[in-house]
């Protein structure tokens, strides 16, 4: 490649006198034959004239040659460097590890430094750190603040060989190779940008939880009062965040903010929350609302969409909550306090009613519920077994490997001969009996990944779910029906509803009656725990059809390790941070360790000061964490940080790939935070 035109212009000048030597010298024989030998010599001594007079001009003009040559490269070189210097462009050259070699005045200017500042570029841009520093890719870019402008740092590896090897460099690409940077002004497009982002329309839909509830618990004089109230509440919020609501039903609001307001109320962590409950004109039941808020679509009616998925979710967690939906992403706020039970039976009937027809249609019913079931799972898909078989459609319940904490009471019904063989069945089994005409009932979860097996909800469209946990993102989709209500103390008690409502004729015998009264007895701790009147009513028709608490007591007894090894989990257990109890249950020996956590756990409550337990367990190769409060900390919010759920004062989680010891440092770090973020 040529260094400079110029180079071979000057070669071209100076040999041109050369070549015209050899042009005469080989014209001398022509000459001769041409002319003879006369002629001949006369070329002989105007060549040697000429090779003598271009000698002594070349020995006079040399020196002064070199000397114009020199000052115009010089030149030449000055001017290059000053229009590089004063380039408008900001322009500096580093070296490999981000030392400043060179930079020009608008790049020193910037800095704020002098032009011949040496230190590290991460002294002047802290964002241009080592790890962005083009490495194997020979160009990265860099976005900078400096002041109050923004900047694009474009930054490219540059190879010095050539004119190092001009200079007697050495072959050494660290030596031979620099890092141009330059420096790309962009502030007032990130403020265009920023502006665009700030002014995006947001979607919200806001729901008075307790409506009907809450207006009961006022004398007719002051409703209209308590409404008017909490109305001028709701506006004003919005309003002073030049938001836009209205009213189009009794209990339900439309808005419309701006992304910059949604910021605003996320910082403040949704304040009408807990402004709402403090509106008091005598009510006895606080009234409590939920929002659900949708964004990052280009187009409104996906917003809106994401707006009514996001108000479903929430009062599916049991309401008093905000849920924020962003995409693929779901924010949560709030749900700190227990979901007002609902004394009308209005909406267990219409489920009843609906799940009839859904069975009805179908040739068979599949029941599942949890991985690991528990008493609650078995005697609620007990319940929607006796509603199938009512209506003489088989039906069966998806168990693959039992735990002990259920053993007895599944092989009582094996061996009971009034129950066919087929009651029973595996994962395997399921699948391949499944079709498009075969209705799969969950209970007890919401979640597909928790179910017992989940690809068997992949192989039918008909799917009903049944569960008393508050719902995550992660949740069944495509459900016919979805009856999940985070007030209620169990699923066995859901189910014990809508077999009341289910068919007239139902009658569920007494070993069933067991299984489901057993299932709320263990959920809520005896009836100390999550218990209201729909609770007690139930339990009240469990006994009126045979349920024994004797018989139910003497089958679900503790073994002698499984109670040392609740013992020990209690008195190993550490207080942390003043008002949580933290323990591990040891799982060797014992066939059932989370359930014995879990006991723990409750066990841990009656301590005077705790607030809440956690007891965490290593099986199956995951680490199970069971977590329980009586009314002061929502141990939901704590797990749902974790990957798990549950209730405000039943919860857990399951971690994988981490220890014991990792898991309860995750677990302590998890509940500092909250504090420090005032969610706890």
């Amino acid at each position: 490649m040529e260094q400079f035109e110029i180079t071979n212009q000057v070669k071209k000048y100076i040999k041109t006198p050369i070549w015209l030597s050899f042009l005469l010298l080989a014209a001398i024989p022509l000459f001769y034959l041409a002319a003879g030998k006369r002629a001949a010599q006369i070329g002989v001594l105007l060549l040697a004239a000429y090779l003598g007079l271009t000698g002594v001009l070349y020995r006079m003009q040399k020196a002064r040659l070199a000397n114009e040559l020199i000052s115009f490269a010089a030149q030449y070189g000055q001017v290059q460097h000053r229009l590089i210097q004063e380039l408008v462009l900001p322009y500096a050259l580093l070296d490999l590890r981000g030392g400043v070699l060179w930079m020009n005045d608008e790049f020193a200017g910037i800095a704020g430094k002098e032009v011949n500042f040496h230190k590290n570029i991460a002294a002047i841009f802290p964002e241009i750190t080592n790890a962005k520093l083009p490495g194997k890719e020979l160009r990265t870019e860099v976005s900078v603040v400096k002041g109050d402008s923004t900047y694009r740092a474009a930054m490219q590896k540059v190879v010095m060989k050539e004119l190092l090897d001009m200079e007697g460099g050495i072959d050494d690409p660290e030596k031979n190779t620099v890092i141009a940077i330059y420096l790309f002004d962009e502030t007032e497009l990130s403020e265009l940008i920023e502006d665009r982002s700030n002014n995006r329309i947001v979607f919200g839909l806001l729901s008075l939880d307790n409506y009907d509830e809450a207006l009961e618990s006022v004398d007719e004089l002051r409703k209209s009062l308590l409404l008017a109230l909490i109305e001028r509440k709701i506006n004003k919020y919005f309003t002073d965040v030049d938001g836009i609501c209205k009213k189009t039903e009794k209990d339900k609001y439309f808005f419309i903010i701006r992304k910059k307001s949604l910021d605003d109320l996320e910082a403040k962590k949704f304040s009408i929350l807990e402004d709402v409950k403090t509106v008091n004109v005598g009510n006895e039941i606080s009234m409590t609302i939920s929002i659900g808020i949708g964004f990052g679509s280009h187009y409104f009616l996906q917003n809106a969409e994401a707006a009514r998925g996001a108000i479903e979710l929430a009062l599916g967690r049991g309401g008093d909550q905000v849920v924020v939906k962003e995409g693929y992403n779901t924010r949560y706020f709030g749900g700190k306090t227990e979901s007002v039970e609902k004394y009308t039976r209005v909406k267990a009937r219409v489920k009843a009613h609906a799940l009839k027809e859904i069975i009805s249609s179908k040739s068979e019913v599949f029941i599942m519920g949890h991985k690991i079931p528990d008493v609650d799972a078995l005697g609620a898909a007990i319940g929607i077994y006796r509603c199938a078989r009512s209506i003489d459609k088989p039906a069966s319940i998806v168990l693959d490997n039992p735990p002990d904490v259920i053993r007895p009471m599944v092989d009582v019904f094996r061996n009971n001969p009034d129950y066919g063989e087929h009651l029973f069945i595996t994962s395997r089994e399921a699948k391949e009996r499944a079709s498009s005409n075969t209705v799969v009932v969950v209970v007890d979860t919401n979640k597909p990944n928790y179910t017992e097996c989940e690809d068997l909800l992949r192989r039918t469209n008909a799917i009903v779910v049944l569960d008393h946990h508050r719902q995550g993102k992660d949740i069944i989709q495509n459900a016919v029906l979805s009856y999940i209500e985070p007030y209620a103390s169990s699923a066995c008690e859901m189910v014990a509803e809508v077999v009341q409502y289910f068919d007239e004729s139902l009658k569920i015998k007494s070993l069933e009656a067991d299984a489901m009264y057993a299932g709320i007895m263990v959920d809520t701790s005896n009836f100390l725990t999550r218990t209201g009147v729909r609770t007690f009513e139930a339990a009240a028709f469990l006994r009126r059809n045979g349920a024994d608490v004797t018989r139910i007591r003497k089958m679900f007894r503790d073994n002698m390790e499984d109670l040392q090894a609740k013992s020990r989990a209690i008195a190993e257990a550490e207080i942390f941070a003043d008002c949580f109890a933290i323990s591990v249950c040891k799982s060797e020996g014992l066939k059932s360790p989370t359930v014995i956590a879990a006991q723990a756990a409750n066990e841990l409550l009656s301590v005077v000061g705790v607030k809440a337990s956690f007891v965490l367990t290593d099986y199956n190769q995951k680490i199970y964490i069971s977590a329980r409060s009586i009314d002061e900390i929502n141990v939901q919010l704590i797990m749902e940080r974790l990957g798990g759920g549950g209730h405000l004062n039943i919860a857990g989680a399951q971690l994988t790939d981490v220890t014991v010891i990792e898991a309860k440092a995750l677990l302590q770090k998890t509940i500092k935070e909250m504090q420090e973020e005032g969610d706890i």
